[in-house]
């Protein structure tokens, strides 16, 4: 027998970026209630970072989990997290969402210009 294991309005039906993509919005939903701000902010998921940036030459740093860019040009300020890198560090569902939310508080701290600590008082007690 062929066909979908299950119907497309059941999570099953979700591919991994679509569930990793539901972990960022959870993770910024929980954060709007606080700080209404973050609806001027655009939150993206990509599967890696770019290492190899024109004029920029290879390092032996960590892979980066997430990170920003300032708002300029007319342009919002982004929160980029990094699917691939935060897939592998984490093992399971619960592990990734602590990790996901951990990673864009600790972005959006850096925009604000705040700790993490400020933005989500839970920070680190996961």
């Amino acid at each position: 027998m062929r066909g979908p294991i299950a119907p497309p309005q059941v999570p099953l039906a979700a591919s991994r970026a679509e569930a990793f993509a539901d972990l960022v919005r959870d993770s910024v939903d929980r954060l709007e209630r606080r700080w209404p701000q973050l609806a001027d902010i655009d939150f993206l998921v990509l599967e890696v970072p770019r290492l190899d940036q024109p004029g920029q030459p290879w390092s032996d740093e960590a892979v980066p989990l997430g990170g920003t860019i300032a708002a300029r040009d007319g342009r919002r300020a982004r929160v980029v997290v990094y699917r691939r890198p935060v897939e592998i560090r984490a093992k399971g569902r619960d592990e990734r969402a602590a990790l996901v939310h951990e990673i864009v508080v600790e972005q959006v701290a850096e925009l604000l210009g705040l700790t993490p600590e400020t933005v989500d008082p839970r920070y680190g007690e996961d």
